[in-house]
């Protein structure tokens, strides 16, 4: 056997590009030229005709899809299952600190308050003024009357340097005032 062109001995590679070459047929794959090769056992078998080549890549493709998908579907389930807890935790601790700074917010209002307060208290003229309504204290040389009427709050008059004092809302006249006033002391219990 001559070593011509187009002649090769069995089992030497040749020269040419693979694009030229005639596509090698596996048994049992139908190769793109309709080869009836690949398809002698389907249709001897009676059953359908075997799968082209693009119908098989198409099938691994669509394989690779579903395997692609389900992976991404387990690692989806590995962190929410990994991350969710955490996550809840990390929810439920921002909630209790926006609480806990809600409240501080409060209390700092509730200590200017209290503040404001003290320094009120520290002026004498507030203390005189709190100490006549709340105890009813009057200084050296005035006289208080406290009058008790049931269907009116309490008033106290004072009068500095005399010794009258008149509550607002009576008729003026001074016996009125007195039995009102011993009503109140006989029936002590019916006033409060």
């Amino acid at each position: 056997m001559g070593s011509g062109r187009g002649r090769t001995t069995p089992g030497a590679r040749t020269s040419r590009p693979a694009a030229s070459r005639p596509a090698r047929s596996r048994p049992g794959l139908s190769s793109h030229t309709g080869s009836a090769r690949g398809s002698e056992p389907a249709a001897r078998s009676g059953g359908t005709p075997a799968p082209s080549w693009r119908e098989r890549l198409e099938r691994a493709r669509g394989d690779r899809r579903t395997l692609w998908i389900a992976s991404l579907a387990v690692t989806a389930l590995f962190l929410a299952v990994l991350v969710g807890p955490t996550l809840r935790a990390y929810i439920s601790q921002r909630q209790d600190i926006a609480a806990l700074q809600e409240q501080v917010a409060s209390q700092r209002e509730q200590i200017d308050q209290l503040r404001t307060e003290q320094t009120r208290w520290e002026d004498p003229a507030y203390v005189e003024q709190q100490a006549r309504e709340r105890l009813k204290f009057v200084k050296v040389g005035e006289k208080a009357y406290t009058v008790l009427d049931p269907a009116k709050p309490s008033a106290t008059v004072t009068v500095p340097g005399t010794n009258v004092a008149s509550a607002s809302g009576t008729d003026g006249s001074w016996y009125a005032a007195l039995l009102s006033s011993l009503a109140a002391a006989d029936a002590p219990a019916a006033t409060r």
